[in-house]
């Protein structure tokens, strides 16, 4: 069906320059920023508010940028007094700040924090989640038993103001994401009483078919024109395609792929499970997610692409789309993981108890301050395989008691596959059922401290 252009009819939003858009923050406010890493950053509008030094924000973000970039800037200045988000760990700086007590911070898993955003676009004022129940993450929080499960009560999150990054906007405000950009930019999009939007282009109403519009001009108050570059981001213009892994990681990753099978939709965490991504070919017919917005997720470019010309995964390395590929924003790529519409998750592993027990995002004393994907996948995926080194480097065992980490999720794990073993957890009793290449009997038993049975295939 044609569309009729009627200008009396639509509202027009102002296009303004940075420097006016950034001049809308006030010192206080709470700063809602879309993007993922830097995929879908408006790095634009969060160079401009760095300029004109506006304090005391508390910034809403996935991540505070790259160090003195995006929120990295904000942050370097001194402007930010709290940061809520999910995964800090990526700027080093962020992480001081927070562990020497120079902001406030709250840290949420990644699929939480989407939803938080959503609902307080929705005007929903929280909500329960499995996600983080028993963790550290939940301490202080309201628990129920919902559906036979611990659930955690979230607040919903709204702003007073939302930095949006587009591919795409008409004079109406209608915008339109381009690949993985969608992220958190959509969510935000609606949660914030004052919405600027940093766009690639602006077009005349009627440019933007109405089916392919991902933001309604309903939710925009202003447009910013910024032509985004490899250097605005500080990445490299193309992806590198020689990375080498031990083979002692490369069994590990064949050995996760054979537990997958034809049709099974599998989402790949970092580490040892990208190399995984690697061994699929077409024939196997397996459908990867990445948690930062796509189905479909195909093989590294070969053609020196970057981040600017294909999409991204949530390692924020650039990949290709297979036939039949579709993209969404944070929040539903979360509901497909909460939803138990995700087949097979595998993850690496800081250490994996006897009650299938998983700690993995964080150890105290290191630099660390994220949890990223971890806790809703653990607890979302309808199976989970962990990929890690049986042992420390020191030595010490990593499938064990009791885990001693802080704990991702309460008895999420299916099996655990290390350089030297495979473990299966069958009837809620771990279970040895495979001796990995170049390893021993003797030497698993020696290096696991967890207690097992023993069903090893002839």
């Amino acid at each position: 069906m044609a569309v009729i252009q009627l200008d009396n009819i639509m509202k027009i939003v102002p296009i303004i320059s940075l420097q006016e858009a950034a001049a809308l923050v006030k010192d206080g406010d709470v700063l809602l920023q879309g993007g993922f890493g830097m995929t879908g950053n408006p790095v634009h509008l969060m160079h401009a508010l760095a300029e004109i030094g506006t304090k005391n924000l508390t910034f809403v973000g996935n991540n505070a940028g790259e160090v003195g970039i995006g929120g990295g800037r904000l942050l370097r200045n001194g402007q930010i007094k709290k940061m809520i988000g999910s995964f800090f760990t990526s700027n080093p700086e962020a992480v001081k700040a927070a562990q020497e007590g120079l902001v406030e911070y709250e840290l949420l898993p990644q699929g939480t924090l989407a939803e938080a955003i959503r609902a307080g676009g929705a005007g929903i004022g929280g909500f329960f989640t499995p996600t983080s129940a028993g963790t550290p993450l939940a301490e202080g929080r309201e628990t129920k038993f919902l559906d036979g499960q611990e659930q955690v009560f979230i607040p919903s999150i709204k702003g007073d103001v939302a930095f949006v990054r587009a591919w795409k906007a008409d004079t109406a405000g209608n915008l339109q994401y381009r690949m993985t950009e969608q992220n958190f930019n959509r969510a935000m999009a609606t949660a914030a009483k004052l919405v600027i939007v940093e766009v690639e282009q602006i077009v005349n109403v009627g440019e933007i078919a109405p089916e392919h519009i991902h933001t309604p001009g309903v939710y925009v108050d202003y447009l910013v024109q910024a032509t985004l570059t490899v250097e605005d981001l500080g990445i490299s213009a193309s992806v590198s395609s020689g990375r080498k892994a031990s083979e002692s990681r490369m069994n590990m990753a064949k050995r996760a792929l054979k537990e997958l099978k034809k049709g099974d939709v599998v989402n790949l965490g970092i580490g040892i499970p990208t190399l995984v991504a690697d061994l699929i070919s077409d024939k196997d017919g397996i459908i990867l997610h990445t948690e930062n917005g796509m189905l479909g997720v195909g093989p590294a470019p070969t053609d020196g692409g970057g981040a600017l010309h294909y999409p991204v995964n949530a390692g924020k390395i650039p990949v290709t789309a297979l036939a039949g590929s579709s993209y969404f924003d944070s929040a539903d790529s979360f509901a497909m993981i909460r939803g138990k519409h995700i087949d097979v998750a595998v993850m690496g592993g800081l250490e994996v108890d006897e009650q299938a027990n998983l700690a993995n995002w964080a150890v105290p004393g290191q630099a660390l301050l994220g949890v990223g994907g971890a806790m809703d996948l653990a607890s979302g995926a309808k199976r989970l395989i962990i990929t890690m080194s049986h042992t420390e480097k020191d030595g010490a065992p990593k499938v064990v008691p009791t885990c001693e980490l802080p704990i991702t999720s309460k008895k999420c794990v299916d099996m655990i596959i290390t350089d030297k073993a495979v473990f299966e957890f069958i009837g809620g009793q771990l279970t040895l059922i495979e001796i990995m290449p170049g390893a021993t009997l003797e030497e698993v038993r020696a290096q696991t401290s967890a207690k097992f049975v023993e069903k090893l295939s002839e």
